[in-house]
This record gives C-alpha cells, structure tokens and sequence, in this order.
C-alpha cells in the first residue's frame, strides 16, 4: 500500500495531535538513580549524587551499594520522627526503613520545589542530599521556622547550593 503525500502529512498531524495530549510527566518517566556508598571499613558514607535536578513527575531510585553497611533515605518532615520541614509542604514524605545491600527504594517527585533528606544512621556523618523539582522559587523555602534545628553541622554543610544543583543539574560529593 503506499500513501499519498497528502495522506503521510495527515497522519503524522495525528500524531503530533496525540502526542499533545499525552501527559508530560511521560516525557520525565526515566527514573534517576542515586547510589548509597561507603568505605568498607564505614570510615565515610555517602549518597552519589548528593544534588539533583529532576522533572515533575520523575522517579527517584536509591540502591545501597555499600556491602557493609544499611542505609535509609528519609525526608526531612515532621512525620519522620518530628524532623524540621525541609521540602514542600504539600509534598509526600517518605522513609525507606533500612535498606540492605543491594536493596533499593523508590518515590516519584510530582509537587516543585527543593527536598532535603538524610539517612537516619548516618546523618552525623554528614549522609545527606537534595532534590530539586523543576523551578522552585527561590527565596523562603529555607527559611522555614526551625528548618535547620537539630540538624548535625556535618549535615548542614554537606548540602550543595539550590544554585550548585540549578547550574550543573547533578552534583556529586566532592
């Protein structure tokens, strides 16, 4: 069978027609992988990347990859474990619980904004990340009431800038 001109330049109208209507968190369905590492000995942990730049409606996979140790990946939310709120308020929070090696964990990111977390047993040890979601504004979301009591100084400087994460789109651990 062939197809006129006339026929291919209706066909593929239909099909961008149709593309259009297919939502845009399609588009951003590749999941992104964070690595939960360490030393053997446990001298230093850590997530790789610790900074990332993602879509709305993008799905974020932790994996320990550490063979001697367990990790979590925890938001920092009142509802885990009355933390200080450091990610959009009408986001979902979460907590893997302990992840074993080779175990993974997954949350797709659908609200804008920034997202702080931490791994509960190393969170001491500077173990911490961030997620920016699309465009956040800038200016407030760090300015939360307590957003950074109770965290370790280790933690606290250990977080690469909103700006970092905004230039380079992913920021490994220096």
């Amino acid at each position: 069978m062939t197809l006129t001109r006339r026929e291919m330049l209706g066909k593929g109208g239909g099909l961008a027609a149709s593309l259009s209507l297919f939502p845009s968190t399609a588009w951003a369905s590749r999941a992104v992988d964070i690595g939960m590492q360490g030393r053997d000995e446990g001298s230093h942990v850590w997530f790789d990347p610790i900074g990332i730049l993602i879509k709305p409606g993008q799905t974020v996979r932790w994996t320990n990859l550490n063979p001697g140790n367990s990790h979590t990946t925890t938001a920092y939310n009142p509802t885990n474990f009355g933390r200080s709120l450091r990610m959009p308020k009408t986001a979902k929070s979460w907590d893997s619980d302990y992840l074993l090696p080779s175990e993974s964990f997954s949350v797709t990111f659908t609200e804008q904004g920034v997202y702080d977390y931490y791994c509960i047993p190393h969170e001491h040890a500077g173990m911490v990340g961030r997620i920016i979601v699309g465009e956040p504004e800038t200016n407030g979301w760090t300015e939360l009431a307590g957003a950074n009591d109770g965290l370790p100084e280790e933690a606290l400087n250990a977080f690469p800038t909103v700006e970092d994460i905004m230039a380079k789109r992913i920021v490994r651990r220096a």
